[in-house]
């Protein structure tokens, strides 16, 4: 059996989120499924900094010549699509 090892990270907040997060019955497992729930969504691409590098742009590039983005009609979520599949190669 492998125990985990836990680590102590601290951050500052304003007065405001302070006594908001005071508040919370168990305000550390709180914090952990907010971080985690926020790294669940982060963008692979940009890890979340909301650009990309000039090297991630060439990839990109090469990529979204077999690739596009496109928006579900049912869910209006934004995806990326394969085009390739969409000529009987998938």
């Amino acid at each position: 059996m492998t125990t985990k090892k836990e680590e102590t990270i601290t951050f500052k907040v304003d007065e405001s989120l302070g006594e908001q997060l005071r508040a919370m019955p168990n305000r550390s497992e709180f914090i952990r499924s907010a971080v985690q729930a926020a790294l669940d969504r982060t963008c692979p691409l940009c890890r979340g900094t909301g650009t990309l590098t000039p090297d991630q742009r060439k990839h990109w590039a090469a990529f979204s010549q077999t690739h596009c983005i496109e928006q579900c009609a049912r869910c209006h979520a934004t995806h990326v699509v394969c085009l390739a599949a969409n000529h009987g190669h998938g």
